[in-house]
C-alpha cells in the first residue's frame, strides 16, 4: 500500500465519505480499500484520524435477516445477563465490574420499601 492522500479536516474533495457517511447514505465500503485520510488536529496529541472510501464505489448495506436480528437479540440479552446472579439487569453489564451492580456492592443494594398505605408514591 502505497501514501495515501491526507486531507484537513473538513477539506476532503467530494466523491469520498467516512464509514460513518456511508452508513448515512446506507452504504458500505464493500471490500474496496482506504483511498485517502482526514485528520483533525489537537492539542498536545496526535491528530484523529478518518479513513476515506470513494461513495461511487461503495455497495448497498445488506438486509438483516430474521436469523441476524435473532443472533443479535441474543448477543444483547447475553450483555445484559449478569454472570454471578444470571438475571437480566437491564443494562449492559460494565466490563470493569463483570457482573451487575447489586452483585458487584452488595452493601450499597437499596431494598425495595413501599409507600405507606394511603400515600402516592
Amino acid at each position: 500500500m502505497g501514501a495515501l492522500p491526507v486531507y484537513r479536516w473538513r477539506l476532503a474533495p467530494d466523491g469520498y465519505a467516512t464509514r460513518r457517511q456511508l452508513r448515512a447514505r446506507g452504504l458500505r465500503p464493500g471490500g474496496q480499500d482506504v483511498v485517502a485520510t482526514v485528520e483533525r488536529p489537537r492539542r498536545r496529541r496526535e491528530p484523529l484520524v478518518a479513513f476515506l472510501y470513494r461513495i461511487d464505489r461503495a455497495k448497498p448495506v445488506r438486509p438483516m435477516t430474521p436469523g441476524r436480528w435473532a443472533a443479535l437479540a441474543k448477543a444483547n440479552a447475553a450483555r445484559r445477563t449478569c454472570p454471578q446472579c444470571r438475571r437480566d439487569a437491564g443494562y449492559v453489564i460494565p466490563a470493569s465490574l463483570g457482573m451487575c451492580t447489586t452483585c458487584a456492592f452488595p452493601d450499597h443494594a437499596v431494598p425495595a420499601v413501599r409507600p405507606p398505605l394511603g400515600t402516592c408514591a
